[in-house]
């Protein structure tokens, strides 16, 4: 399976605690497919939100392909996900019970085919953020400390 990322949601690891990730597919049209292979691609404020029977992607920036007719998409459209329905009943259940959020985490290509990986998560407190930065910087700090001393035991 040939997998290339196109993008990331970077601020989602970081706003939130990540539950259970899924697969979904996307319905786009010609010159979307296309813009995302040239990697014009912003996902810095989508959501996920169930919406009309299925799941819909909000938000996510897909530039105009420049080669397209136009009549181009619009960029911001929502699009709908493609999940089967039993994933989508599982998930609503988990949103509307235990306060869980729809997060898209990344796009990419699997197969010739344009995939968006989405999470089940759970906004993080402040001070969940600052203890999460601390480990990560105390985890660098560390990794300097034995990088130094074992170039010096050489």
């Amino acid at each position: 399976m040939d997998i290339k990322t196109i993008a990331t949601n970077r601020k989602a690891r970081h706003e939130y605690n990540i539950a259970e990730t899924v697969e979904a597919g996307i319905v786009l049209t010609g010159s979307e497919i296309k813009s995302i292979r040239a990697g014009n691609v912003s996902m810095g404020d989508a959501y996920v939100r169930p919406d009309k029977g299925g799941m819909w992607l909000f938000n996510a920036h897909i530039a105009r392909y420049d080669a397209a007719s136009y009549q181009g998409h619009d960029p911001l459209r929502p699009r709908k996900l493609l999940l089967h329905k039993k994933q989508i009943r599982e998930l609503m259940a988990q949103i509307k019970e235990k306060g869980f959020t729809l997060i898209p985490l990344r796009l990419y290509i699997k197969d010739s085919y344009a995939k968006l990986e989405i999470a089940l998560g759970k906004g993080k407190k402040l001070y969940d953020k600052r203890e999460s930065i601390a480990q990560r910087e105390n985890k660098r700090r560390l990794e300097r400390v034995i990088k130094t001393r074992h170039i010096k035991s050489k």
